[in-house]
Parts: structure tokens; sequence; C-alpha cells
């Protein structure tokens, strides 16, 4: 077992509620842009002064307008009859509106719950009924899907309600509905149930500001702040509630994980989706509590985020490990001008463009879950290789993190292998659903369901998912060790190793991968790659190859280990 110094130890911690973050970025930073985005086809061409032209329509905030956008949301939600605690979900990509609906409703006293963008339709009536929402923010259209006629078709009964009316036994707690966004071409404009975005807001200019500034002062730190979904990588999406001081620790410790001060003039870019706990912490949080700008993708596309990159002079980007290999594969790479960038990981494909020069260590060696909104141990960016030798980090501020065997739930000598297990300032309040008490161990600790072990120095180092441990022959063997060995080879774009039943071995190694085009890998060459890196045993026996599109990732960029075994076991099965 292990801890970091206490809390109060941590320097540059401000208010821990989430409208008193806003007002203290507001308060130090208020004329300073917030955040940008670019719609339309920005493709690093100069916009006229009306906001449009070649490089498209743009909307710029400062952090007072931000602030300003924020109460607009809030008075409409309590004209509305929102009460403290209420769930306001917000369904949309990652654009100004988000950020004005989530602080917005911690505003008004309510809780924020942001949903996937990634949505079916099945998906989306799910999350309605299981997180309880009386008010849905939603954006139209995003790619490939159309809210409103998704919602629509799941509940007929939205067309001939009147706005803040609804009545539906299908989702019983939802009653107002909002939306952003034009209807599609051809397409309808909302009309029963639905109200536009101006509709909603010009319903709360007669709600008292000072009511707002009310309902905010009264919010402390314990209260709910914002419940988010698991990716559902393995099974159906968990709701994790949080409280406000979990969240905005977080907000606040990535700013100085990062080591950004005002004077950086951090201009982040990301297009992962703000409904995922690590894009907030580290998008939101890193960038607003330096005083920096969020340069907003609404989706992910390859040529568009290096115009974006280069016509805002984008200096921090946030993206996953797919994303990085899409944008070295885009057709505007070699002329893109990423001069700007500067906090870039010097192992990401970015890093390796011409025109940048900047060599930077991010804070990578960390490990985090959802349920402690995000990270719980971790280094600061550019920590020397000799410190952090490769681990997850230490336990930062208030966490305590221990390794117990998995059966008998005793903790483990050091360097032993176990479950993880944590509990800290940031651990949720808990699962929908399921009393805190069926969730934590009598100690207080959430038992996360990873392994790893704490060696001598006090790092934590994670080993992988328990269930995904491959047992072949009587070994055990870490997917996490062998994909990062097969990562190394420079044809490899995506990685992931699974185990299936053997006869005789219980279980065999097979390394799932999707070649980057034109590499003309072959599963031998990749096996003698591997022999020189790995032991024998853990050599995939099988290597299945795989196109982009028969890989089914989450938002947070994790395979879907169903949905993969399934694939890779056909595909093994028909040969």
């Amino acid at each position: 077992m292990v801890s970091g110094p206490p809390l109060d130890e941590e320097p540059g911690l401000g208010a821990l509620t989430l409208p008193g973050f806003l007002r203290e970025v507001t308060e130090r930073y208020s004329t300073r842009e917030a955040l940008v985005l670019r719609e339309d086809g920005a493709d690093g061409r100069e916009v006229g002064a009306d906001g449009r032209g070649p490089g498209g329509r743009v909307t710029r905030w400062t952090y007072a307008e931000l602030w300003d956008r924020a109460v607009e949301v809030a008075r409409a939600l309590r004209a509305g009859g929102l009460d403290k605690g209420g769930r306001v979900g917000v369904l949309m990509t990652n654009r100004p509106e988000w950020l004005a609906a989530v602080f917005g409703a911690s505003l008004a006293g309510g809780v924020a719950v942001p949903l996937s963008t990634f949505s079916t339709p099945p998906e989306l009536e799910y999350l309605l009924q299981a997180s309880g929402v009386s008010v849905l923010l939603f954006e139209r259209t995003v790619p490939k899907r159309d809210f409103a006629e998704a919602l629509a078709a799941l509940e007929p009964g939205i067309a001939g309600a009147a706005p803040g009316a609804l009545r539906t036994a299908r989702f019983p707690f939802l009653r107002r509905l909002a939306m952003v966004g034009d209807p599609p071409p051809g397409g309808r404009e909302p009309g029963g149930a639905v109200e536009t975005w101006d509709a909603f807001l010009a319903s709360g200019r007669d709600e008292p500001p000072e009511l707002v500034e009310a309902a905010a002062a009264a919010i402390r730190p314990s209260d709910p702040a914002v419940l988010f979904f698991s990716s559902g990588s393995t099974s159906r999406p968990k709701g994790i509630l949080s409280a406000h001081r979990g969240v905005c620790v977080q907000l606040w410790r990535f700013g100085r994980m990062y080591g950004f001060r005002p004077e950086d003039d951090v201009r982040c870019w990301t297009a992962n989706g703000f409904f995922w706990s690590g894009n907030v912490g580290m998008g939101i949080g890193a960038t607003l509590s330096s005083g920096g700008s969020l340069v907003l993708q609404r989706s992910f596309g390859a040529a568009e985020a290096l115009g974006l990159m280069q016509a805002e002079r984008v200096n921090f980007p946030v993206a996953w490990p797919h994303q990085w290999a899409q944008l070295e594969a885009a057709p505007n790479w070699d002329e893109a001008d990423l001069s700007s960038l500067r906090f870039v990981d010097h192992g990401t494909a970015l890093a390796r463009h011409p025109t940048v020069t900047s060599r930077w260590y991010e804070p990578g060696h960390a490990y985090g879950n959802t349920e402690t909104f995000t990270i719980s141990t971790g280094y600061p960016a550019n920590t020397p290789e000799e410190v952090h030798a490769g681990s997850s980090g230490v336990p930062l501020p208030g966490v305590t993190v221990k390794v117990v065997d998995p059966l008998s739930g005793a903790v483990t000598a050091r360097g032993e292998p176990g479950e993880i297990c944590v509990k800290g300032p940031t651990l949720m309040l808990g699962y929908l659903g399921t009393p805190l008490d069926e969730t934590l161990d009598a100690e207080g600790f959430f038992h996360t369901g990873d392994g790893g072990r704490i060696d001598a120095e006090g790092r934590l180092h994670w080993e992988g998912r328990l269930t995904d441990i491959v047992k072949t022959g009587g070994a055990n063997v870490s997917p996490r060790e062998v994909d990062e060995a097969i990562a190394a080879h420079p044809g490899v774009k995506v990685t992931q190793t699974i185990g299936l039943p053997h006869e005789t071995l219980g279980e065999v190694v097979v390394a799932c991968v999707v070649p980057h085009a034109g590499a003309g890998l072959t599963a031998e060459g990749l096996r003698a790659f591997l022999r020189e890196r790995l032991a024998s045993y853990k050599v995939p026996r099988r290597v299945v190859f795989l196109r982009d599109d028969e890989v089914a990732l989450t938002g947070s960029a994790k395979i879907r280990s169903g949905d993969l075994r399934e694939l890779a076991a056909r595909r093994l099965r028909d040969g």
C-alpha cells in the first residue's frame, strides 16, 4: 500500500465546485479567448470579419462570454423548473454550447449528464432511461446521426407534446428537450416538445440572474456534479456519479501536471468527445485552468484537424493513438504548417512532422479510471525516464493505492502482482443503481479490476485488465505487454492482443492487427519481429489482420473486446 501527500499540500487548487471553477477562471482571464469553433470546412484559409468565408463560420468566446452563455442556460433551466440535483442530459459534439450547457447545469444547481454522440437509438434509449434526465439538450445532427428523428422514433409522443410538457412512460422523468443546430437539407423544423436553442434561451430571460448566483453559491464540493457513463467496451455502460470536488480537483490538477502557465498561451485542439471524463480533464481542465483556448472540432477528420492546427496556431493537441496514425496519413500532411506545436509528446506522429521542432514529454505515465474521474497516479510532464521507469506513476495528493490478491483480498508484497485498488478525493459517489457498500471494500477502496504491482520505490505498474490476462499452457501473458511490442513495428497502425480458447493450452495468444496501408505485413514476419522482443510463450501463435472498418472502437479509443473476439474466432475458423 502506498499513499500520496495530503490533498491540502497540492499546489494550484482553486474553487472546488464547477460554478466556483468557472467564476475563478473568468475573473482571472476575462477578456482572453476561451474557445473557438470553425465550422463548414476549416482548412486554414482566412475568414471575413463576419465569421464567414472560405474557411467557414467561426465562433469565438472569451472567458466572460463563456460565463454569460452558461448563465443564460442556467436561467432557462431554472425557468423550466429545474431543482437542485435535477439531471440535465447533454448530447452534443465538442462545440461551445456543450460547455455552456454543462457549466450552466451546475450554475442552476443541477447535475450534468454528458451523453455519447456515438449512441445508436437503442443505446440512447438505455442512456436516457438509466440516467433519469429531466431535460435533454441535444445537437440535431452529427455524423451518421439525426437525433431529432431518433428521439421521435423512440418516443412518438414528443411530436404532440408542448415544450416543457412531455409526459411519457418510456422516459418517465424527461420533461423538456431543446435542440442546437439547423435541420438537415430537406429535414423538418423541430416541433412538439422540442424547442430551438434560441427559444430555450429566451425562456429564461425573465429569470432573475441573482437567483442563479444564489443557486451557484449554495453548491457544496460534496454535492453531485456530473454523471458520466463508462465506455462500455465489455458490457452496457455504467453510470458513474461524481462530486464537484472530485471533478474540480482534476480540472485544476491537469494544468499543474502539464506544467501550463498563463504566459504559455495554451491553444488546445481536440476532437475527442467531452462525454469521456479523460477529455474533460486533459482538454478542458488543463486549458481553462491556465487561461488557454480550446480549438474545438465537432467530429474527428484528419485533414480538417491539420487545417485547424495551422489556422489557429495550436500548440497542444489532444488525441488518441488511432487518430495520430490518421493524421500522419492525411492528404495535407506534407503541406501543413505545424510549427506552432509545442506541447506534443515526442512519441506521437505530430512530433515527427518536419515543421515541428519541440521535444516535450507529456505526463503519460499515469493511471486512472472514470470512477476516479481520471488519474489517481502519475508524474508531471517531462519527468526523466530514470524517475518514471516505465511505470504508471506514484499516488497523487490525497490518493492511496493498494494491490491485493484477487481471491483472498490480502495486500500483496511489493513487486507482487494483484488487483489495483484506490481511494481518494476524486473517487466517485457511486454507480447508478448500486449501493456504495457493494462497490467499495471495508476500508473504502474501489477494486478496479485492473492488474498491477507496486515496486520498491512506490511506483504503480499497470498490467492490464485482470479479465484480459491470457492463460496459455499454465503461463500468464499480459496483452498490454504484447501490444506494446507489436506497436513498435512501423507497419502496425492499431493492435489488440486477445486470448482464444484452445483444447490443450487452455488459451492461445492471438494478435489482431490493423496494418498501415502498403506496409506489406505478414503473420510470420510480425512473429519474427516479436521473437526478438518477447519470451517465446508470449509471441502470438496466430495473427489476424483486419481493416479499419472492422475494428469497433468506443469513444475513448478502446476496442470492443467481445466484438473483436467474435470476429477473430470467426476469421480463424473460416481460414
